[in-house]
């Protein structure tokens, strides 16, 4: 009975409304479901899997890239396992060295009706996933190897009468952070922060719940939560409530953003006690004042553009803030006819902080609501116009390509290279350890018209921006990312999940 209701769950889900929101009008087009993926076996393959390639190109060389230092936060487990973008920077750079495309082996695993968006890793190199489905939200810890889950625990119910399209729906059980004692602070759809310890057998067990209910209005939700080098615990809402839990005392103070201004990615902070956040509207540096206060130290608009482009959940910035090295800030706008990646200088004193402007990508058909990669001195931006959910790329169809490269100097910046490769919704990675940029691409169908979707895992040299290989995940809407980011564990492997389950990469 449980394995039917996946089945009716998981149809039931993909015939939902496209990308944009409660308000977004459902597409015209055939939607076609995943194959059913039935918890404990792999994803399911496809006939289409043989008529695909399975590998483009050749395996790499090491070729170590050179970055400034990234602190590490006394609040966080070691950097490059206690978030979605890998630490307090948001730098979506790892230290250790993936895979070089050597005999690369592709494990998967399906978990029924749900997607764990974010991952960690605890400090037995254990995944702690934050997943969410149909229902709603639940911790899962999985095996690194296998896949194979070891626990879970829910964390909140989804209220399908009043929440957002499931696809678009990030209230509650999109970002968390694990700390160096192996304890999650997941938010929930309850409006509350929990403390989950992951015990060494792998069991999941809540500590703590905090409620923030009389600090978010009842039309908002808890959006992303980040602690500062002090310890403080931020929280972020939607329609663009700042607060600071203080996780002894259980004192909440919050302030707010003006109104009309929206949040709807995740934060940096840094050592110097910044908190760094987008909305809609602007890019802030927040500070707490002695007794925890939210105060806006500074506050740069951009340009938001004249609407909300296919591909994007609000219209505004599609990035987390990224900060590189002791001075730099940088985000997307969403400018009209094309994007620009700015570059903002955070340091204290700085008169005018807008650094550049860099125009990427293609002109009118170009943003990303996925975080620029921080890259040597560079930023490294994808292109996901287009991407209007999962029948965005069926049948054939992809979305618009580009990546590109923004090397930043003392007196401006300028674009190192373009790739055209295609990644609809990848939160693309660097390994620093080898020079690669890992993002999760569908290629236009060069074979059989219509009918072949291919999904591939693709490796880009971060020097001169050609593709170095790319290896097949599968065929089917059921390796569709959609926007769950690429991670490289402690062993280097590579992971993404999928609509389907989590795979895993790696050199054998």
């Amino acid at each position: 009975m449980r394995r039917a209701l996946a089945v009716l769950a998981v149809i039931s889900l993909m015939a939902l409304p496209a990308l944009g929101g409660p308000s977004a009008s459902a597409s015209p087009e055939v939607t076609l479901p995943p194959i059913p993926a039935v918890r404990g076996l792999p994803i399911p393959s496809l006939p289409t899997d043989l008529l695909a390639p399975r590998f483009i190109g050749a395996p790499a060389t090491k070729q170590p890239l050179a970055h400034p230092p990234i602190p590490q936060n006394p609040s966080l487990s070691p950097d490059g396992t206690n978030s979605m973008h890998n630490d307090s920077y948001a730098s979506d750079a790892y230290e250790v060295s993936g895979p070089l495309g050597r005999n690369l082996k592709v494990t998967s695993a399906s978990y029924g009706v749900r997607e764990c968006a974010t991952i960690a890793f605890d400090s037995r190199g254990r995944i702690v996933g934050l997943c969410g489905g149909l229902e709603g939200f639940g911790m899962m810890v999985i095996d690194p190897v296998t896949l194979k889950p070891i626990s879970e625990l829910r964390t909140s119910a989804r209220n399908l009468a009043t929440s957002a399209n499931p696809f678009t729906d990030i209230c509650g059980g999109t970002y968390f952070f694990l700390d160096g004692d192996d304890v999650a602070y997941p938010t929930t759809a309850e409006k509350s922060v929990l403390k989950i310890s992951v015990r060494p057998d792998g069991t999941l067990v809540k500590q703590q719940e905090w409620s923030l209910a009389e600090h978010v209005s009842a039309d908002d939700c808890l959006i992303a939560t980040m602690p500062d080098w002090a310890g403080r615990l931020w929280f972020f809402t939607q329609q663009g409530t700042v607060g600071t839990l203080d996780r002894d005392t259980g004192d909440v103070r919050v302030t707010r953003l003006p109104a009309g201004e929206q949040v709807t990615n995740s934060v940096a902070t840094d050592e110097t006690g910044g908190m760094y956040v987008v909305s809609t509207h602007a890019l802030y540096r927040l500070d707490a004042a002695s007794d925890g206060t939210p105060t806006v130290s500074w506050r740069e608009t951009y340009d938001r553009g004249s609407r909300l482009k296919p591909g994007n959940l609000s219209q505004g910035s599609g990035t987390t803030p990224t900060l590189l090295g002791d001075r730099w800030v940088a985000i997307n706008d969403n400018a009209d006819p094309r994007t620009n990646v700015l570059v903002y200088d955070r340091r204290t004193g700085v008169a005018d902080r807008l650094h550049c402007t860099q125009p990427v990508l293609a002109a009118g058909a170009g943003t990303t609501d996925n975080s620029l990669v921080a890259a040597g001195s560079s930023f490294i931006i994808e292109n996901n116009y287009g991407y209007a959910g999962p029948t965005s790329t069926i049948l054939g169809k992809t979305t618009t390509p580009g990546l590109a490269r923004v090397m930043v100097e003392d007196d401006g910046c300028h674009v190192a290279w373009t790739s055209n490769e295609i990644a609809p919704s990848s939160v693309a990675k660097a390994s620093l350890g080898n020079g690669l940029l890992y993002a999760y691409t569908k290629p236009t169908s060069g074979l059989l018209g219509n009918v072949l979707d291919a999904w591939y895992f693709t490796a880009i040299d971060i020097r001169t921006g050609k593709t170095v290989w790319s290896r097949l995940t599968g065929t089917g809407i059921q390796w569709n990312n959609h926007y769950a980011a690429i991670y490289l564990g402690p062993d280097g492997a590579a992971y993404s999940a999928t609509l389907a389950g989590l795979i895993r990469i790696e050199d054998s």
